[in-house]
């Protein structure tokens, strides 16, 4: 039986599987014929598999370097699994207590562990390396080796005494190193510091044809957003992706509260609590776990349907590591991001104590994260790019799965802009990073589209510079630039950027979208916007009617903007009535009862399905300030004694109040009032607000300002929500 026969009958018989995927095959004929192997393929491509068979069609034991213990185990369970003989795979790791650590050692000897993992730090050991040296050693398996480079996503010292441990254990032997997200120069250090020479490099397509990307704006009304997402997927398996503990842990509650069956997964977590939790998610006993990059390295969970980033990921590489943790099966894999450039902002100030090396090599990766974001050009080809491929926007595989794709930008003529641009360069002597180049030719003047044709006014300076690192990004993807990434950015013009300047042609782009300036954006709704102006004006009229029968002011019963929000959340009963903003419970039950008959009547008579996962319970994480501010005002602390304690402005304790007044909760604020009005003048006032009938604080400036400050103002206004509203 030749070799691959031999292979394809131990597929099968260990495997369940009739034939290799791509690359497999030769991949694993390397590793048998003791050649060092560099393998890059995608999260899903099969990567495991290609040492694990190696490994079983080999004589003696492999060792497995892995970064987690958590991926370890997966494995080990899986594979023990495929086999009669348990021991066929073993970790060694501070896991196990000394009898564990003795039956494996047994196993390895007496030729029965095919496989054993360990992490690089176990490796290292002397008394390990002292054990494995009298041991047969079929080859070393170097997984996530992306680890071992500084350029890379996710480096780990440790990673870096690998090539010397296996020195000491016997200099002969070969190695694979495995990884799914190496750029070329990550690449180049994998080879480098594992000391492959001559290595054999299988590179898989980066592409993912079934996975779907989608950047969406981050807003204040993200929590709403994602669990409107996961309500609409209801059923299926994701992964929450937030950059700290603290988040996970608020949103992983968040979840919870609203009826979804979602976990935390952090290295901050109890080792048995994590370990619990991912096994319920493998195991579906919850539909969604909320994790830091810690979670989903070597997870074979092959039914994943979406994963979503909370929070901007550091790398381009973290973001497609994580990313491909969905579909894995070829089914839907929906991979929405929310992004704003305030978070890449906060990732850079977190970079400045770094040593400048390190900040350098960080703030380059962050550029890289921020041009996939702001894109308008198709996703997939910038992810590819990144990674060395070249992709057909037009006909490749999965060429409409994005956002973008789905909703194209008008192009743009801009074959002079290119030009300036490549000269610029090369006038620069090649020694420009975008941001600095960007700022060159902006102070230049240079004309450019768009914005000439616009009457000049304040966001010119914005649409400039969006425009120009728009040009630049799309002519390092097209081959025309090169980012130099080991001197920290700078741009270069290729021999393809150098022909165009000989011979120009057009050239055409769509503008980078603007994600830091909400008023440029198209099709943007305001706060105030009204969903349905039927329901709007039939809300506005009972309002009016109520307030005539109480004889209050309308705003005292609903404000305009909790009107607006009803005309689309279309709240069918005191519960959800109380979590429209501005409402709360007691509102809900005083003011309610008319509201909801007249919203539910005109939902059934107008056939209007709700969409329910618009209500999203808070999880009240956020709720430290309010609930000391309350039981302050409990206490008659008086405004300033409150901002002192918590190291406040006046003012910032005053948005406070109103921010707890305006959603539901009544303050008993009289004796601030009393202190800063007399009697006649709380009466006048009084009389002002019921006759006005509006809650227009300049209206209520406008007529007293003269005699009072616009904070008592202000102050009043609340004192009169509470006394009429409640």
């Amino acid at each position: 039986m030749n070799l691959k026969n031999n292979l394809l009958s131990l597929l099968n018989k260990h495997f369940g599987y009739s034939e290799f995927r791509e690359n497999q095959f030769d991949i694993i004929n390397s590793i048998v014929d003791k050649k060092n192997t560099l393998v890059i393929m995608p999260t899903g491509g099969g990567k495991s598999l290609c040492y694990q068979l190696s490994a079983i069609a080999s004589q003696g034991t492999a060792i497995i370097i892995s970064p987690l213990i958590a991926l370890m185990k997966n494995q080990v369970d899986v594979l023990r699994g495929l086999f009669e003989e348990d021991g066929v795979a073993n970790v060694l790791n501070s896991t196990l207590n000394n009898s564990e650590i003795n039956l494996v050692k047994e196993q390895i000897e007496k030729g029965i562990t095919k496989l054993l993992y360990m992490a690089p730090e176990s490796l290292t050991k002397q008394k390990n390396i002292d054990f494995l040296k009298k041991q047969n050693i079929s080859f070393v398996a170097v997984d996530e080796a992306h680890c071992i480079s500084e350029w890379g996503h996710d480096f780990r010292p440790d990673y870096r005494k690998i090539n010397e441990s296996i020195k000491q254990i016997d200099s002969n032997l070969k190695m694979i190193a495995l990884t799914a997200t190496a750029t070329p120069k990550v690449q180049d250090d994998i080879i480098k510091n594992l000391s492959m020479s001559n290595a054999s490099v299988f590179k898989s397509s980066f592409n993912r044809p079934n996975l779907f990307y989608e950047v969406k704006n981050k807003t204040d009304k993200i929590e709403r957003d994602i669990v409107s997402f996961i309500k609409k997927n209801a059923g299926k398996s994701g992964i929450i992706y937030c950059l700290s503990r603290k988040k996970v842990d608020e949103f992983a509650h968040l979840l919870q509260i609203n009826d979804i069956k979602a976990l935390p997964y952090h290295a901050g977590l109890e080792p048995k609590i994590r370990s619990t939790n991912q096994e319920h998610f493998l195991m579906q006993r919850c539909d969604v776990i909320v994790a830091t990059i810690a979670f989903g390295m070597g997870i074979d969970k092959p039914d994943i349907r979406y994963v979503i980033h909370h929070d901007i990921p550091k790398s381009l590489e973290s973001y497609y590591q994580e990313t491909g943790r969905a579909g894995r099966d070829g089914g839907e894999g929906h991979c929405l991001a929310f992004y704003s450039y305030d978070d890449i902002e906060k990732l850079e100030k977190f970079l400045s104590s770094k040593p400048v090396a390190e900040k350098e090599k960080g703030l380059a990766l962050l550029e890289d994260v921020a041009s996939y974001a702001e894109t308008s050009s198709n996703r997939r080809k910038i992810l590819l790019n990144y990674f060395g491929e070249s992709f057909d926007e037009l006909n490749g595989e999965g060429c409409k799965m994005d956002d973008n794709s789905v909703n194209p930008k008008e192009k743009i003529e801009v074959k002079d802009q290119a030009i300036i641009i490549l000269n610029e360069i090369l006038n620069n002597k090649e020694s420009k990073k975008i941001k600095e180049l960007t700022k060159v030719i902006s102070n230049i003047g240079y004309k450019f589209p768009l914005i000439d044709d616009k009457e000049k006014n304040e966001n010119n300076n914005r649409y400039e510079l969006i425009f120009w690192k728009s040009l630049i990004r799309n002519l390092m993807v097209n081959g025309f630039l090169l980012k130099k990434i080991e001197e920290y950015g700078v741009l270069k013009v290729t021999d393809k950027g150098r022909d165009f300047l000989k011979n120009p042609k057009s050239y055409m782009i769509s503008i980078d979208k603007d994600f830091d300036n909400e008023e440029i954006q198209l099709n943007h709704k305001s706060q105030n916007d009204v969903i349905d102006e039927k329901l709007y004006k039939i809300l506005i009229e009972e309002r009016l009617k109520l307030s005539n029968k109480l004889n209050v002011p309308p705003f005292a019963i609903f404000q305009e903007s909790s009107i607006n929000e009803m005309t689309f959340k279309y709240p069918m009963n005191f519960d959800e009535l109380s979590m429209i903003t501005g409402v709360g419970e007691g509102k809900s039950k005083k003011f309610g009862e008319s509201f909801i008959s007249l919203i539910s009547t005109y939902c059934k008579d107008n056939n209007i399905n709700r969409e329910q996962d618009f209500l999203v319970k808070s999880s009240g994480s956020k709720s430290g300030l309010k609930l000391f501010v309350i039981q302050s005002i409990d206490k008659k602390l008086t405004i300033n004694e409150i901002a002192e304690s918590k190291n406040l402005t006046y003012l910032e304790i005053l948005n406070e109040i109103e921010a707890i007044v305006y959603s539901g909760t009544k303050l008993d604020l009289s004796y601030i009032i009393d202190d800063i009005f007399d009697e006649e003048t709380k009466e006048e006032l009084h009389e002002y607000l019921i006759e006005t009938k509006s809650d227009n604080l300049q209206d209520l400036y406008d007529e007293f300002n003269d005699d009072f400050e616009d904070e008592d103002l202000r102050l009043f206004m609340l004192y009169f929500y509470c006394k009429v509203a409640f």
